[in-house]
């Protein structure tokens, strides 16, 4: 069988998605730079500064939960045109703000919107490219991983520039360029196109069972879509122990994002003996070495059923790299253990790879989505907290590290069982009946 041309048809979707992808990770990454420059013109307290720390994964939290109601009520283009607009109006309302209560509700409009985006980016693909799902989560999570890194490098000589303000509004105008293409294809009108899939291109079930598991108009409870279906198929996955695989998976990978962006400068100049400048360094390796893990790993995935071997990689790579801050922190090797720890960086896009993969239909894809993130960003928001609590209580880093390494050591039983082609509707028909 073959597939359709990525652009035929599609090329209004490819850039919509990849624009979105490149604004749900700026409008993150571009505040934290300049907020001693903020400060310079209005107070800034650890309190605000703290609370900002935790809107992001509560705000995806709670968003992530009430997206598959907004996408039943206005389908999905409009659902991801609504998260950009709050992106645009948020980042853009940040650059006028006058005080902290400006910032921070400016700020949660923000992560509302990238809230939403989070749990519409894999459903997009799948619905829009299901024969191209590898090609198209390597390009989105090559996007995501480029606006992780960049906005730290160039905030503050753009605020040194031009002011802070100018800044953090800069980044409203990719998200302004994200929703042009949007609002041309809803006012087109046209269905998406459907290629033909190359035997679900897709680490998934073979093309017998593809060819049986159509997507369903319905399920026990009435039209797939209605709140009321919703509900029951979300009941549903909170049945599957695949669905808290994928949660674990995934709540594994945001906890070490957050807590190296929380804390790994910090460790870097107890532990390391490092200046500041060198330990924010080491923490931009750190994001850096997620790059070639979002060009690589949609295709290995996809094409090569490779989910346990990225899975071993990322865990044990980033338990050694904790490990060798903990037993030989000596200049010469430090750079070496973040490395091995940046590793962890494989899973992200790996997550988001089997959500996609791991459902029939964009429409499951979205519950599946919301549920998996929505687990895994309450696991993200927690840790961190608990990290820094560890360290206060034993006055030093060993056992929070210790504890992080242990996350990483008790979640491969999880990411193996993610590893099954299965989907999600599989698991529930083999144990339960008809999804």
């Amino acid at each position: 069988m073959t597939t359709a041309p990525l652009w035929r048809g599609r090329a209004l979707a490819v850039i919509g998605i990849l624009l979105c992808a490149f604004s749900l990770r700026t409008a993150v990454a571009s505040l934290s730079p300049v907020t001693e420059l903020i400060a310079a013109d209005f107070p800034l307290t650890s309190a605000v500064l703290g609370f900002i720390g935790t809107l992001p994964p509560a705000c995806f939290v709670v968003f992530g939960l009430l997206t598959p109601v907004l996408e039943h009520r206005m389908g999905l283009e409009r659902t991801t045109l609504v998260a950009l607009v709050a992106i645009t109006a948020g980042l853009g309302l940040r650059g006028f703000v006058g005080e902290s209560t400006g910032l921070v509700l400016a700020t949660a409009l923000v992560f509302a919107g990238v809230g939403m985006g989070n749990i519409l980016m894999p459903p997009l693909v799948k619905k829009h490219f299901p024969d191209r799902i590898g090609l198209m989560m390597t390009l989105y999570t090559t996007a995501m991983a480029l606006a992780t890194f960049v906005p730290p490098l160039v905030a503050v000589p753009l605020a040194d520039a031009a002011g802070w303000r100018f800044s953090l509004t800069l980044w409203a105008a990719f998200a302004v360029a994200g929703i042009i293409p949007w609002i041309v294809m809803l006012s087109r009108r046209t269905p998406a196109p459907e290629p033909v899939q190359d035997a679900w291109d897709a680490e998934g079930p073979s093309a017998e069972q593809a060819a049986a598991s159509d997507p369903a108009d319905f399920t026990a409870t009435g039209p797939i879509g209605t709140p009321t279906a919703n509900r029951s198929l979300f009941v549903r996955l909170a049945r599957i122990p695949l669905v808290w695989a994928l949660s674990l998976t995934f709540g594994t990978s945001a906890t070490m994002a957050y807590v190296a962006f929380a804390w790994l400068p910090a460790i870097m100049v107890d532990v390391a003996g490092v200046d500041a400048a060198t330990a924010g360094l080491m923490l931009s390796v750190f994001a850096f070495v997620g790059l070639p893990s979002s060009l690589l790993i949609p295709v290995l995935v996809v094409r090569f059923q490779a989910t346990r071997p990225l899975f071993l990689v990322g865990a044990l790579g980033g338990a050694a790299g904790i490990a060798g801050l903990l037993t030989l922190p000596v200049s010469g090797l430090v750079w070496v253990w973040v490395v091995l720890f940046g590793l962890v960086g494989v899973l992200f896009p790996l997550s988001l790879v089997l959500i996609s993969i791991r459902s029939r239909t964009h429409e499951s894809a979205v519950l599946l989505s919301s549920f998996v993130q929505s687990a895994g960003y309450v696991m993200a928001a927690i840790f961190p907290v608990l990290f820094g609590v560890l360290h206060d209580a034993t006055g030093g880093w060993t056992v929070p590290l210790i504890v992080l390494a242990a996350l990483l050591i008790a979640a491969i039983p999880t990411g193996m069982m993610a590893g099954r082609r299965r989907t999600v509707e599989d698991e529930w028909e083999r144990r339960h009946g008809a999804w």
